[in-house]
């Protein structure tokens, strides 16, 4: 690239990191001996040329693959650079090995350098499955160009929610050109387009860095979301919590199972009666709230608290945190500790459970959430409160609308909730000392109530 340095335009070059071994530094800088702007573009295509022959030359004598069109004759020396180019016979030049996109996107998620959550890898995994199946795992790597990646966004634009599940026979790319041709509406959003597009986006940067690729043509690839990103997931209406907390299951049913939906005479404290208030009153996310150890309910300066952290005391090894800001404390909200919190976490303790809600299956995601938020789907459902981009998350918008009405100081409502600010949000001092006690934590909680559901639930 071209850069200006005290006035004077340079040609700027990144070494690649494999050569840097031979040419003994990361960067190439060439003054181009001028001040004017278009001077300096004329004299740059030379001296671009030239450094490109050096790397070449240094690629060779790593015997790697080269364009022996970069290289000069014998013993000619690359102006004002130390390495000479050798000798170079036009037939004896190595063939370019072909690799495909299966074979890049192995190396990709095999690269040691990442250090992987469980989830970000499965997050990558349900990526790339769908990846090698609309552009082909034995697609040369030369061949991802612009237009196969646009086609890859098309094929994405009309894929059907599910489409595995409800059309298991058909590819990802007939089920789009199924629902294409017959104009179905049913389609995922193009929330999610983005999101696979932003992953592959990732990979294609990941083999270019590593020259698998010369250019990522995924690059600037996005759906315009029709949805501001403040719509794309609602809070709880008053009404919706009225019918969640009146349902059977907080009022009265005929078992903690199947009978959860029946009016009855069972009340019933188990998993599915608490985790729906442990969101409304603490704004934990599901998952978090899904793999608690028993132990991670528990005293912190003389204060109840959940303690929101990858670390067991017990052993367990399923446990993953969103972000960074995710390792919190939150105390335990006075109505929770009311209705008996203690008393279950206590119970499920003494029967020797290093899960809190040990009864959820964790399934082939190994995600206890997972499980949990397709049965409060059901759950909604039964009790009327389902809406329109709403789902357990709303709990989660709910309690950040609550901190807000009883205007709960800002720096704790981020604190209570494990919303990080932006890099250029907050202030050096942000990062020094423990953050807040849970007795300060614990006296704002207590602010937030839900007075219409005072009455609904015992």
């Amino acid at each position: 690239m071209l850069v200006e340095k005290r006035g004077i335009f340079h040609v700027r070059k990144c070494v690649p990191p494999a050569l840097r071994s031979v040419l003994g530094k990361t960067e190439i800088w060439r003054s181009l001996e001028t001040d004017s702007p278009s001077m300096a573009l004329k004299r740059s295509h030379a001296i671009i040329g030239e450094i490109e022959t050096l790397l070449e030359s240094a690629r060779l004598e790593l015997g790697g693959v080269v364009d022996v069109a970069l290289l000069h004759e014998v013993g000619e020396v690359v102006r004002g650079l130390s390495v000479r180019v050798p000798v170079v016979k036009v037939e004896a030049a190595p063939v370019a090995p072909r690799y495909t996109l299966g074979e890049v996107y192995a190396r990709f998620m095999d690269d040691p350098t990442r250090k992987w959550s469980a989830r970000t890898r499965l997050a990558y995994e349900t990526a790339r499955r769908l990846t090698l199946s609309i552009m082909g795992a034995d697609t040369p790597m030369e061949n991802i160009n612009r237009a196969a990646c646009r086609d890859f966004m098309e094929t994405l634009r009309f894929i059907p929610k599910s489409a595995s599940k409800r059309y298991p026979n058909l590819t990802p790319r007939e089920a789009a050109g199924r629902a294409r041709a017959e104009g179905w509406s049913d389609l995922i959003s193009p929330a999610n387009i983005n999101i696979y597009l932003n992953k592959v986006c990732v990979v294609l940067n990941w083999a270019v860095r590593e020259e698998f690729l010369t250019k990522n043509h995924m690059r600037g690839l996005r759906l315009a979301d029709p949805v501001a990103k403040q719509d794309k997931r609602l809070p709880f209406s008053d009404e919706q919590l009225r019918q969640m907390f009146t349902a059977p299951l907080y009022r009265g049913c005929k078992n903690d199972g199947n009978g959860y939906t029946t009016p009855g005479h069972a009340r019933p404290k188990g998993t599915r009666f608490w985790i729906p208030l442990i969101g409304l009153y603490s704004g934990l996310r599901l998952n978090e709230i899904c793999q608690l150890d028993t132990s991670d309910v528990r005293m912190v300066d003389d204060v109840r608290c959940f303690v929101i952290t990858e670390k067991s005391l017990v052993g367990s090894t399923d446990k993953s945190l969103k972000t960074r800001s995710s390792e919190r404390i939150v105390p335990v909200h006075p109505k929770l500790l009311d209705l008996g919190l203690v008393s279950f976490v206590e119970e499920r303790s003494k029967r020797g459970d290093a899960k809190l809600f040990d009864d959820i299956c964790p399934g082939r995601s190994g995600f206890r959430s997972t499980a949990f938020s397709k049965w409060f789907g059901q759950f909604l459902k039964h009790a009327g409160a389902l809406r329109e981009r709403t789902s357990y998350h709303s709990f989660r918008h709910r309690f950040r609308d609550a901190l807000r009405d009883a205007r709960v100081d800002r720096d704790i409502s981020l604190a209570i909730g494990g919303w990080g600010t932006s890099k250029n949000a907050g202030d050096v001092s942000d990062n020094y000392g423990r953050g807040y006690r849970a007795s300060v934590l614990f006296d704002e909680l207590a602010k937030v109530e839900f007075k219409e559901l005072s009455d609904f639930y015992v």
